[in-house]
């Protein structure tokens, strides 16, 4: 399955048409320096998760542009020459990323491409889309996996999702920031995500009682009977009809039922009182599942409050990240080669919080060697080297009156080599080591960082290199109009 086919085109048109300028311009060789980074953390959070670079990978590998393709480019103007040269693209830039599963904050390069303006200016689009959606719902999914504390959490999100591809990469992502399972069918295929199932309210009702439904489930399904409860009334009918048919169809057989799903009502109570009723019948192993609507802050209460669930089944919320649907990813341009020489280059923008950082970079972050936590994240020129046997002086870069100076850490460079030249020189971990390396590096991180409510911030800081460099370019340019 190529989940690529047609993705050269995934662009906007100013794209195409900005990459073809420079083809047309004596900026045609100039090499580029672009990073994609974020500027702000959804739901308002500590920190976010990189995901989707194994996606990124496939999209690079697979640029080329048809003759139909070309055709249609051709109709909105695009002239001969650079016609021909999509038809015989080939990518050529060196790309850095940052792991998949690795906490990531905001400001901080984690896809960093140089290469040819024209080249770098086409991906722009596919790159953005690709990690925006899939470190949004990477990071919606650990919110919730945390506020679980323990109890499975599963991705229901399929028929909720805005398009197949948020159903399947969403999925994925899901997996990533440690969903259990999924419910559909493709990502269970294509990425070997465990696939869960469920009973639905329209088999219940297709039958002329719930008890009857209840026994023909376990008749086609004793391996795997999992009965939702609250068709009608969860304590005084769903409940003891489900006690029923497993009593007398799936006894009898030696099979045990998996589990109950309760979908309405006020799950923390019901699951209590449906925990001891099954308990009370023989069925302890039997587990309780938990949907409607669920995100992070109902699922906090409801664990807070003693709930009887073994697994929490998250759909809409989930899928779309719907109380923070945006992942702020950018893509800019921080540097150019000129005569062998890397010139940084600034986006000053009207707003203070869009200054970008320029230059080329590496990308530490620091971990106390007594605790294993992470301290911060610096910016660096490249080139530049962070002693580890020296102590080291953080300071914040707009308020420079704020420092810190910290020993005994290690400095753990995290933009990593992916393509050289246009060759993929990066071994894709299996999703199952993303999953895990993303759980322990979250446990590097201090509580007060992953707090749902007010976070402590985390810091960001650049060395005093790079900031001098950024500040001169403020300075060159502040008030200069040409």
């Amino acid at each position: 399955m190529n989940l690529f086919d047609g993705f050269s085109m995934l662009t906007e048109l100013y794209e195409i048409q900005t990459a073809e300028g420079y083809f047309n311009s004596p900026k045609r060789d100039t090499t580029a320096y672009f990073d994609l980074f974020f500027r702000k953390v959804p739901d308002n959070g500590g920190f976010a998760i990189m995901a989707g670079l194994e996606q990124v990978i496939e999209y690079l590998k697979n640029i080329k542009y048809s003759e139909d393709d070309l055709e249609f480019l051709r109709s909105k103007g695009v002239g001969e020459d650079f016609i021909d040269y999509l038809r015989n693209f080939k990518f050529t830039c060196d790309v850095w990323a940052v792991p998949e599963g690795t906490p990531i904050f905001p400001n901080e390069p984690i896809i960093k491409v140089r290469g040819p303006f024209v080249q770098a200016q086409l991906i722009e689009t596919a790159l953005l889309m690709l990690i925006n959606q899939q470190s949004l719902i990477a990071t919606k999914a650990n919110r919730l996996v945390r506020a679980a504390r323990g109890t499975t959490v599963a991705e229901y999100g399929t028929r909720r999702a805005q398009g197949s591809s948020q159903a399947i990469l969403g999925a994925r992502a899901a997996y990533i920031g440690g969903c259990s399972m999924t419910s559909g069918i493709i990502p269970a295929k294509h990425f070997g995500i465990p696939a869960v199932s469920t009973m639905i309210h329209s088999w219940v009702q297709m039958f002329d009682s719930e008890y009857d439904a209840f026994c023909e489930y376990a008749k086609r399904f004793p391996d795997d009977c999992s009965v939702v409860v609250d068709t009608y009334d969860t304590i005084r009918s769903g409940i003891p009809n489900a006690i029923r048919a497993f009593n007398d169809v799936l006894a009898p057989m030696g099979k045990r039922p998996v589990s109950i799903r309760i979908d309405s009502g006020d799950i923390t109570y019901l699951s209590k009182r449906a925990r001891k009723m099954l308990d009370e019948a023989g069925y302890p192993d039997c587990d309780i599942m938990a949907s409607n609507s669920l995100d992070e802050y109902l699922i906090n209460d409801m664990v807070s409050q003693g709930a009887k669930v073994d697994c929490f089944i998250v759909g809409e919320r989930l899928i779309t990240s719907a109380s923070s649907p945006l992942f702020s990813g950018v893509y800019k341009l921080c540097a150019v080669e000129k005569d062998g020489e890397v010139v940084p280059k600034i986006n000053l923008s009207e707003n203070v919080s869009k200054i970008t950082i320029p230059s080329s970079k590496q990308l530490y972050r620091l971990f106390d060697m007594s605790t294993g936590k992470a301290i911060a994240d610096v910016l660096t020129l490249d080139g530049e080297v962070i002693d580890e046997g020296k102590p080291y002086t953080l300071f914040d870069p707009d308020f420079t009156w704020k420092r810190k100076d910290i020993d005994a850490f290690v400095a753990r460079p995290l933009l990593k080599k992916i393509f050289d030249g246009g060759k993929c020189v990066y071994q894709s971990p299996s999703l199952e080591d993303i999953r895990e390396y993303c759980e322990e590096q979250i446990n590097t991180l201090w509580d007060e960082v992953k707090r749902f409510e007010n976070p402590h911030k985390y810091y960001v800081d650049l060395s005093k290199e790079l900031w001098r460099v950024r500040n001169r370019l403020i300075e060159e340019h502040k008030g200069v109009v040409k």
